[in-house]
This record gives structure tokens, sequence and C-alpha cells, in this order.
């Protein structure tokens, strides 16, 4: 089975081989020294600030989100949001749950977040955004966004889960308090692990602010970190697999050869599906994923086709999009030969008469 989803996506036989055999107890000074390198490794990616810390909670990447909005925003903040699609509702919805005051910015399905989207907010103390809404495949201006936010004095927390080695990122060029990801997009091993870069700013919210909760504490994730550890059984056989897949990134040169591999994957399979009838969704793609409209047939039936009779999977889309819009993901262990067995597979329907 071909996996174009955005998450969980297909892994490197290399990264399989990890987890072949029982996970090992992970309270020794051997695992500690494989997540004090995960931690290095991470941080040395985004280009955090020095002074940073990095923290690995046993959660999706909604885990991250909901635990900065619990750990780093406090009761005196006002936070912006961007909605943009079901991620940045997700934000929101968040916010609402722990008592934040806070001013949505609503952009149009696909559509580029606009400076002047954010006159009248100066005023506020934190902006939340995913830095690619993956459900509508936009990427967002980050250097517009953060530009305003270092303007105004805003905390910058920034969700880069389907983002991160995908499309450029600079945690400390975006001046960016919080950066979070998950195992299970670009870094392409197994779910289960959400990642958040801290940077000292946060840090000194993070110590100031109550404690919220137990399981998606920072301050209790941040402290066993001192020691390489996790305050509860975290996924070891992801965090394994994420020290695998890190060092070998840094062997094939780096985060920036990575994305340049993911952008090759995207342009490759854009160009490859120009004369068939779909019509791009967003006005600024990631790297990560092309959305699209069919315009001539159900995406909800493309999606069971290629399942069942291809044994290939895209990525559906949900709620009022079901039917109009599908994606096709391009992080994760996918060649350009995987990407012509799907584009074939999709002028065949158009053949056939289904598209």
């Amino acid at each position: 089975m071909l996996n174009f989803t955005v998450g969980p996506v297909m892994s490197a036989p290399e990264i399989l081989e990890v987890t072949g055999c029982s996970a090992p107890y992970f309270r020794t000074p051997e695992f500690s020294e494989i997540m004090f390198e995960n931690e290095k490794l991470m941080l040395e990616m985004m280009n955090a600030p020095e002074g940073s810390r990095c923290v690995f909670l046993t959660a999706s990447g909604t885990g991250a989100m909901e635990s900065c909005v619990m750990n780093i925003l406090s009761d005196d903040d006002k936070v912006i949001v961007i909605n943009g699609g079901s991620f940045g509702a997700r934000f929101a919805e968040l916010c609402r749950l722990h008592k934040r005051e806070i001013f949505e910015v609503k952009c149009e399905f696909g559509k580029q977040l606009r400076r002047e989207q954010l006159q009248g907010l100066e005023d506020c103390t934190a902006l939340l955004i995913n830095m690619h809404e993956t459900s509508s495949g936009v990427l967002y201006d980050m250097k517009m966004v953060s530009d305003f936010c270092k303007e105004n004095g805003i905390l910058l927390i920034v969700d880069a889960i389907s983002a991160f080695l995908a499309d450029e990122l600079d945690m400390k060029g975006l001046g960016a308090a919080a950066v979070i990801t998950g195992s299970q997009k670009a870094l392409a091993v197994f779910p289960g692990i959400s990642i958040a870069a801290l940077s000292p700013e946060a840090l000194e919210r993070i110590e100031k602010n109550p404690e919220r909760c137990m399981y998606l504490s920072l301050k209790a994730a941040l402290l066993d970190g001192k020691r390489g550890q996790t305050p509860f059984t975290p996924a070891v056989s992801t965090l394994l697999q994420v020290n695998k897949r890190l060092r070998l990134i840094m062997e094939a040169g780096g985060p920036e050869a990575e994305r340049e591999r993911i952008a090759k994957v995207a342009k490759d399979f854009r160009e490859g599906i120009k004369d068939l009838p779909f019509e791009p969704v967003s006005e600024s793609p990631s790297n990560a994923v092309t959305s699209l409209h069919p315009t001539t047939a159900s995406a909800k039936e493309i999606f069971r086709i290629l399942k069942d009779e291809y044994d290939i999977w895209i990525c559906p889309n949900g709620g009022e999009y079901a039917e109009t819009v599908f994606r096709v993901g391009h992080i994760g262990n996918i060649t350009d030969a995987d990407n012509k067995k799907l584009i074939d597979a999709l002028k065949e329907l158009q053949k056939r008469e289904i598209i």
C-alpha cells in the first residue's frame, strides 16, 4: 500500500528496523543519552535561540498544542488565533476551553493571511498560528507574521507540525517563543510523540505560570528532561526512531537537504497532474501537501477507488469539504517512482471517465 497522506507517513527501511524488537527499558543512562541527542539535534534543526529547550510529549501534535496553551499562555493574555481551517479552529477551541481571551482572525479556506487582517490587534500579547494549515494546504506568510509580532511585542507560538523539514523554518529568525512538531509528519517515524522547542522567553513564562495539569505539564517535562528522561512512560520505540531519523537527516546533508528533497517530490507530482481536471485549493502551497479540488468527480469517491482498487492512500478531507477536496502528501519515504504510480492511477481514472 502506497501512502500519500500527511501522517502517519511511510517510513524508510532503516527506521522500521529500529522497531523490530521489544521496546527497551528507558530509565537508564543509555536512554538518557539518546534523549539528550534528540533535544540537541531538534534545537539545531530548528535554529532555536541560545538557551532554548526541547521537550518530547507522548501525544499527538494536539497534545503539544494544548500544552502550550495551558503552560505558556496566562489568564492575562489577549491571544490572536489565525483560523484558516481545521487546525486553526482547533487552536481557537483549545484557547476557549482553557479560558483564554481570544481574537480570532478567520481566513477563507485556501487563502493567504494578509497584514491588513491583523490591523487593530496590535495591543494583543500572543499570536497562535499553524504555519502550514494542513487541512487546506496553505503555507502562511511567516515573515509577515513574525514582523507584526516583533513590531508589537507579541509572543509568537508556531504549530509547525506538518511544516517542519518540509518548509523553511528558522525559530530564531522568526522570534518564535515556541515551535511545535510531531513524529508522524516529515520526521516520518511512527506516531505518538509531539515535540515543542521552547525559547528562553517561553521557559520564563512556564516557570512563572501556575501548574495547570499533570500529564501535559511543561514544568515536569523540562525538569525530567534535564536528566534525559520524561515524567511518565514515553513512546520509547518512537523516540528511538526519532533519534535514528535525526541522525540520518544530518548524515544526508541536514534539514536543508531534506527540505529540498521534499520540494522536489512535490514539484514532480504537481507537474505530473497539470492536465488532469483538478484545481489547486491553496494559493500558497506548502511542500508538504498538495490540496486539490476535482472539478468533475467526488473527492471522496476518488479516495475510495484509489484505496480499494489501486492500494494507494491519498488524504481525504472531512466536514464540508469531504466531497470537494482531497490532499496528496509529499512527506515520508516517497520517491519519484511512487509519484508515477499515483499519477498513472489518476490518469487511468480519467480514461475510465471516473474523473
